[in-house]
């Protein structure tokens, strides 16, 4: 069984490619353009953990782990459709995991073509490959954040998503159309997942338990938009993997039309108020933090919170980590890893 994974240098494209190495039953392809919207030092570090030495990388060149024999890794841009193209024909992947994306809300309205390039075209490109060698299952990232202005709570796939505010959210949705079409035209089952605030060791340096929690240990001031009046529906990195697994190998149902093209929330079920999640990791730091609270950002949403019974149905999937603990965990591998 070839699997291939894209963005699997990010934060859960690198969690994903360690749980299917773990369990040895699989030929695993990484696949990241190892850009630099975060330190790429971070991406690099990840891979040296799943035996990816950064002294053989190169474009277009397939390096073995040194780590997990099933595992081999290419540093390539899924804008590149010559040597996408390539790949899939020369592995005729049976499962393909599709994390590569241009993330962050905010970044997108100043770098607008990033994300059309990436998100969009980069986005064709797999699925034009799929069409050319075809899978077995394509499932790639969506987001929550195409939920956008829809006021209704807990967030339903049923739920319109006609409404995002910002560019990284609109190219997210048209991600789910252009699955939805592949699937009719083409047969190809497809199951886009809308994740829900991660977080946890290996997280992304942009995201807010970084930035919060380096600067708490520094002495300065956090951030707080909307004067701390924001909920987010934060899931702890293992169960977004967990989630990922049993989906990935459910392949979705046929509808009325016969697709098999499914859009499934991952999330905890359980948002959390901003202070909340503050003050867990005060606790965990053991000290407080000097917040600067501010009016809401564009392109944020107030709350996001998912209705996971679909999920739930489908797999038995039960998130396990509370905040607390999760909280706990990304502190622990913070201050390790920055030896802070």
């Amino acid at each position: 069984m070839k699997i291939l994974i894209t963005g699997a240098a990010g934060f859960i494209g690198f969690h994903s490619s360690l749980n299917l190495l773990e369990q040895n039953d699989c030929e695993v392809i990484g696949l990241d353009n190892i850009n630099d919207y975060y330190p790429m030092t971070l991406k690099f570090e990840r891979l040296k953990q799943l035996g990816i030495s950064p002294d053989y990388i190169r474009y277009n060149s397939i390096v073995s782990s040194e780590k997990f024999s099933n595992f081999s890794f290419v540093r390539l841009d899924i804008t590149d459709e010559t040597h996408i193209f390539q790949l899939f024909e020369r592995y005729k992947f049976d499962y393909v995991i599709h994390l590569a994306a241009q993330a962050g809300v905010r970044f997108s309205i100043d770098n607008p073509n990033s994300y059309i390039q990436s998100n969009v075209v980069g986005f064709s490109n797999i699925l034009e490959a799929c069409k050319a060698y075809p899978v077995k299952h394509l499932v790639y990232a969506s987001s929550s954040s195409v939920y956008g202005l829809n006021n209704d709570q807990p967030f339903s796939p049923e739920h319109k998503t006609d409404k995002p505010i910002s560019l990284y959210a609109a190219t997210k949705k048209s991600n789910e159309l252009m699955a939805y079409t592949y699937s009719h035209l083409f047969r190809i089952p497809t199951s886009g997942l809308r994740f829900f605030t991660v977080y946890g060791p290996w997280g992304r340096p942009d995201m807010a338990p970084m930035l919060f929690a380096k600067a708490i240990i520094e002495n300065k001031s956090i951030k707080v938009f909307n004067n701390g009046k924001l909920e987010r529906d934060f899931t702890y990195i293992s169960d977004i993997v967990e989630a990922l697994m049993k989906i990935t190998f459910a392949l979705p149902k046929s509808d009325l039309n016969g697709n098999q093209a499914r859009i499934i929330n991952i999330g905890n079920g359980n948002p959390v108020h901003l202070l909340d999640f503050i003050s867990a990791l005060e606790e965990s730091l053991g000290k407080e933090a000097k917040k600067d609270f501010l009016p809401m950002q564009d392109g944020d949403v107030y709350s996001t919170y998912a209705d996971i019974s679909d999920l739930v149905k489908e797999t038995g999937y039960k998130p396990k980590v509370g905040i607390k603990e999760g909280v706990s965990n990304f502190v622990e591998w913070f201050t390790n890893f920055y030896k802070i």
